[in-house]
């Protein structure tokens, strides 16, 4: 699913109109980044925690040129589901597919 799907399935349940859902979803999304960069975790209870993770530096290996490269340590951003959300996707089908009729 993409964000376009996702924005006209919320209009749908909704019947708020799809510019008025883009502009949430953005300044959700925009929201959740800045706080990330801040190093503040965002919890969304029932739902999940997005925060940010530090990894170590190590050595690498670029394949193509057959030599070690050094990786510096950085920061990645994580998604951590919550214990509900686990099951309630624990008990759905391994691989399924969302149609969304067009």
């Amino acid at each position: 699913m993409r964000k376009s799907d996702l924005i006209d399935r919320i209009a749908e349940q909704t019947g708020i109109p799809k510019v008025d859902i883009l502009v949430v979803v953005e300044a959700f999304i925009k929201e959740v980044k800045l706080s990330l960069k801040q190093g503040t975790t965002v919890y969304l209870r029932g739902f999940g925690s997005f925060l940010t993770k530090r990894r170590a530096a190590k050595i690498g290996r670029n394949i193509k040129k057959n030599i070690a490269i050094d990786i510096p340590a950085h920061t990645i951003p994580a998604f951590k589901p919550s214990k509900e959300f686990l099951a309630e996707i624990k008990d759905a089908p391994a691989s399924q597919e969302v149609a969304v009729d067009d």
